[in-house]
């Protein structure tokens, strides 16, 4: 059984032959695991078999984009959306929001248009190579994207929008339609190109102990525009799975109405307990990852392998489960460690 077959039937609430395996080690945790025994020309994903690969597009303004200010420990630069980012060289951290270039309705106005269909919002190149590997090796291959709550984030702020859905929520809801349709667009014309097996949205949602907005206003401002994106994939026929991080439990029987296929990561430091989820939610919900990184760094070797014992045999099950860790890989777990986890995996994760 090749993966695309594996994972179909996980996200189908099948079971297979084992449960299918995919990860995202940080980039320090693979420049750590070089030094460790990970040959220098192979990626974590052939060396681990991961199971999936994915093409994405551009669905930003389109402003070029420059460097501000680089030293050996950072790198400032302005991205095509016209917020300005500060990425670290040496540690494990997502980039930091310095700027924005859409502050207000007025701006967002002003740059809206640049929202079009166009064939320059395509690697086409990169894309093919990408699909080939993929259907040569059997992998599952997906559509990454995004356009919801953390896709308007990054355009305009964490505290400004946060604002906005409380004081302007028709221009939050005008965002989501025109990031929507543009994500529709895009993904309609990989599609004549590219024969996809699933899509994979990405919108984090979650803070450490609830969603970072409320359940009515997921279901007033963003609902609508989750499940116009998902009819459209449905209509295609694909699953989809979706990557929202932080606890969003509350948000859960919306997220199936709204027509998603799964949930990934499963935070467990957020309170995201995959059993419990599986309990609840298994028979219309299939879940990607909720194994604790955490415990993966722990010396005691004892302590993952329950963790991974406990967790994949009761969650894979009538299938709807495929592995993952509960967010990325960082650097404070070895070579060796991880690949214990993965044999683990293997290990409890036959049917």
């Amino acid at each position: 059984m090749n993966s695309k077959e594996r994972i179909t039937l996980a996200l189908r609430h099948k079971e297979a032959d084992r449960v299918a395996i995919h990860d995202s080690p940080w980039f320090t945790a693979v420049r750590r695991w070089r030094k460790e025994g990970l040959p220098e020309y192979t990626e974590p994903q052939d060396y681990f078999d991961y199971e999936m690969e994915s093409v994405g597009a551009d669905t930003s303004f389109q402003l070029p984009t420059k460097i501000i200010e680089e030293t050996s420990e950072y790198t400032i630069s302005q991205a095509s959306t016209g917020a300005t980012h500060k990425n670290w060289k040496n540690q494990t951290s997502t980039p930091e929001c310095i700027d924005f270039l859409i502050k207000d309705r007025k701006t967002w106005e002003e740059y809206k248009p640049r929202l079009t269909m166009n064939k320059m919002r395509f690697d086409w190149v990169s894309a093919k190579n990408v699909y080939e590997r993929a259907r040569d090796k059997g992998r599952f291959f997906h559509f990454s994207c995004g356009a919801g709550y953390d896709h308007i984030q990054g355009l305009i702020g964490s505290e400004r929008l946060l604002m906005a859905i409380a004081e302007e929520p028709e221009w939050v809801k005008d965002m989501m339609n025109s990031l929507t349709d543009i994500l529709i667009a895009v993904a309609e014309e990989m599609m004549s190109v590219f024969k996809f097996d699933g899509i994979f949205f990405y919108d984090d949602m979650g803070y450490r102990n609830a969603s970072l907005f409320s359940p009515s206003a997921y279901r007033e401002i963003f609902f609508p525009y989750h499940k116009k994106a998902c009819d459209f994939f449905k209509s295609k026929g694909l699953p989809i799975i979706l990557h929202s991080c932080g606890c969003v439990k509350g948000l859960i029987p919306m997220l199936i109405e709204a027509g998603f296929t799964c949930l990934q990561p499963l935070e467990v430091k957020a309170g995201m307990d995959l059993i419990e989820l599986k309990k609840t939610y298994g028979d219309r919900l299939a879940f990607m990852g909720g194994i604790d990184v955490r415990k993966m760094s722990n010396p005691d070797p004892k302590v993952i392998e329950e963790e991974i014992r406990t967790k994949i045999t009761f969650a894979k099950k009538g299938g709807g489960y495929i592995y993952h860790s509960d967010h990325s890989i960082p650097d404070d777990i070895s070579f060796d460690q991880y690949k214990r986890v993965i044999e683990l995996v293997h290990k409890y994760g036959r049917f």
